[in-house]
């Protein structure tokens, strides 16, 4: 299959697809995954064009009981590297000690020796030689990021990793990072109900020169449309305000991007999407989601949201959904400063 997705550049010369596979969606957070059926919705996703794969260490069920970093997605997607890496931009994460979704995963580690040892037992669980992209998942507050961000940016120098991101990080240490070395990427939720990060987040991003890497782009399913009290129920999600005793209310916005795509031709994934794309033009930098799924029709479904064009008019309506939104996007089982909008 002939792919249909462009590249674009982030920042420190990163050249990736201009969107992204969320890989989380294929570990245990929201529910259990088929491995093969995994493996098989991933080798679609290259097929397509979506050649930027991002994972991370915590991501998957501990093993044996344990809450620290588990490790099995990146295991997963050593199988697709394994026969086509040389067509993937690989991006992993580290610096969350618990496991997500576990009063543990607010532990975090940003020490050198840390970083290097979570860089090689990523390298070893990938099934690689070099990280294309390395992201502090969180920072440890009562380290200076200069000093993570120098562990890890020993890393480049032995060409172990080829560029270096950052994940929830406010503007300050963004700046501070980026003196260190170049930062590629910043990686925090951004959406159309999700947009504290436009205030300074964003800005910095483009002084610095990273690009952007929103994930959830669709808040976590929710503006799909396809979300049901059952699902939440199911998952990490079940005790979240924004997705339970909001529920109704914020089917405003499905609705909204519903409109939308019946004059565009497309669904309300593909709106959101687009509206991400349109609102990065609009703040001048590169902008590349990570959507992700289980499903190969959903990996086509969100690669064509690229073919969506939102007129002025358009963009202006659902630019206003950010007043239609019910409950805050912390999570209740991180601590209060686990996203960038509360260390501001």
């Amino acid at each position: 299959m002939t792919p249909t997705v462009p590249t674009v550049a982030l920042g420190d010369g990163l050249h990736v697809s201009r969107i992204g596979f969320g890989g989380m969606a294929l570990s245990h957070a929201y529910g259990d995954t088929d491995p093969d059926e995994a493996l098989r919705t991933l080798h679609h996703a290259v097929d397509r064009g979506v050649t930027f794969i991002d994972t991370a260490d915590v991501y998957g069920k501990p093993r044996d009981g344990g809450t620290g970093p588990a490790g099995t997605n990146e295991e997963l997607i050593a199988k697709l590297l394994a026969d086509r890496r040389d067509e993937v931009r690989i991006a992993t994460k580290f610096g969350i000690t618990g496991a997500v979704g576990a009063p543990a995963a607010r532990a975090t580690r940003g020490d050198r020796d840390y970083v290097r040892a979570a860089c090689e037992a990523s390298l070893r669980r990938l099934g690689t030689d070099v990280i294309d992209l390395y992201y502090l998942h969180r920072r440890q507050l009562d380290i200076p990021i200069e000093e993570t961000v120098g562990a890890m940016a020993e890393l480049v120098a032995e060409g172990k990793v080829r560029h270096l991101g950052l994940s929830e990080v406010t503007a300050d240490e963004l700046r501070a990072a980026a003196a260190v070395h170049p930062i590629a990427a910043v990686q925090s939720e951004w959406s159309i109900w999700s947009r504290d990060v436009e205030a300074r987040v964003v800005p910095a991003a483009r002084e610095v020169g990273a690009g952007f890497v929103p994930y959830s782009p669709l808040g976590r399913g929710f503006l799909t449309g396809a979300m049901t009290p059952e699902r939440v129920s199911a998952g990490i999600l079940r005790a979240e305000p924004r997705f339970v005793e909001h529920f109704a209310a914020n089917q405003r916005i499905v609705e909204l991007l519903r409109q939308v795509g019946r004059e565009t031709g497309a669904s309300a994934a593909q709106v959101a999407l687009a509206w991400l794309w349109a609102q990065g033009a609009a703040l001048g930098l590169p902008v590349v989601p990570i959507p992700g799924t289980r499903r190969p029709a959903r990996v086509t479904e969100n690669a064509d949201a690229l073919r969506v064009v939102l007129d002025p008019a358009q963009k202006a309506r659902l630019d206003g959904a950010a007043d239609l939104v019910r409950g805050s996007r912390s999570l209740s089982f991180t601590p209060r400063d686990w996203v960038s909008a509360d260390r501001e």
